[in-house]
């Protein structure tokens, strides 16, 4: 009975998840990208504390974290409606979708959701693909991220600083690194793949994650495959400093990300 229960207490909040996702996708697109066949990142409840978590995952692996915030009212905003009727004339910069993102474009938001906002084309290079994260304006969009609620744990000697995005199916950015975060999903579902600074994963820094996924890790055998797991709506993900990890937005997906440095 007892077993029964501790798996009952798993499976309620990724049914909930799931269901929230399919009941309410916010008036973005639904996809048809897979998720993993298995999860082989750790997830744990809002129970945790400060002090398990910088002994057990601040400095060591990445941890999915499910009920520790609740941002039912910054989902509220998030809508392709409210979004749109916000900050449709807002100009927006998007950055190619490659490991080292040199080119900026700036587009009117209403441009980039209704004309540049599509599933990825798997033959398209990651200089080609055209992506809506980070380069925030946070004189326009500062008042929507108040109602963000961010991950309670913290780093000693760290601040957090939002990135948020907005990105369609299949879309996502290859295999990089830089210091310790998190990253939220508000609408949609993110596939993530993720390697120890010590493992420097197979790929082309010009090759999107739709085409690494359908070409390349198709042939690595299991002991060089990454870490896994998709998140959704409810969940976050924590990454430690210089870990390896590429993103695949398997639904047109609503996100944000606070980095700590």
């Amino acid at each position: 009975m007892a077993a029964a229960r501790r798996m009952l207490a798993v499976l309620l909040p990724l049914t909930w998840a799931r269901a929230r996702l399919a009941g309410d996708a916010g008036g973005w697109q639904a996809g048809d990208v897979p998720e993993e066949q298995r999860c082989t990142v750790l997830r744990t409840d809002g129970s945790m504390s400060p002090a398990i978590f910088l002994q057990r995952f601040a400095f060591s692996q990445p941890v999915i974290l499910r009920g520790v915030t609740d941002n039912s009212a910054f989902q509220a905003l998030c809508t392709r409606q409210k979004l749109l009727a916000a900050y449709g004339e807002s100009l927006v910069r998007l950055s190619t979708a490659n490991t080292y993102s040199y080119r900026k474009v700036d587009v009117p938001f209403h441009e980039y959701v209704e004309q540049l906002l599509k599933p990825q084309d798997p033959a398209a290079l990651g200089s080609d693909t055209l992506y809506f994260f980070g380069d925030n304006n946070f004189t326009e969009w500062g008042s929507l991220f108040q109602h963000y609620v961010p991950p309670p744990f913290r780093i000693p000697g760290t601040s957090g600083a939002y990135s948020f995005g907005i990105a369609g199916s299949g879309s996502g950015v290859p295999f990089h690194w830089h210091g310790p975060g998190y990253s939220e999903v508000i609408f949609g579902r993110k596939r993530w793949f993720l390697y120890p600074p010590d493992k420097t994963p197979h790929f082309h820094p010009n090759e999107t994650t739709l085409a690494w996924l359908q070409h390349t890790y198709p042939t690595l055998p299991p002991e060089e495959r990454p870490l896994e797991c998709t998140i959704r709506p409810g969940e976050v993900l924590y990454f430690p400093d210089r870990w390896w990890h590429a993103t695949l937005n398997l639904d047109t997906s609503v996100f944000i990300s606070t980095f700590l440095g």
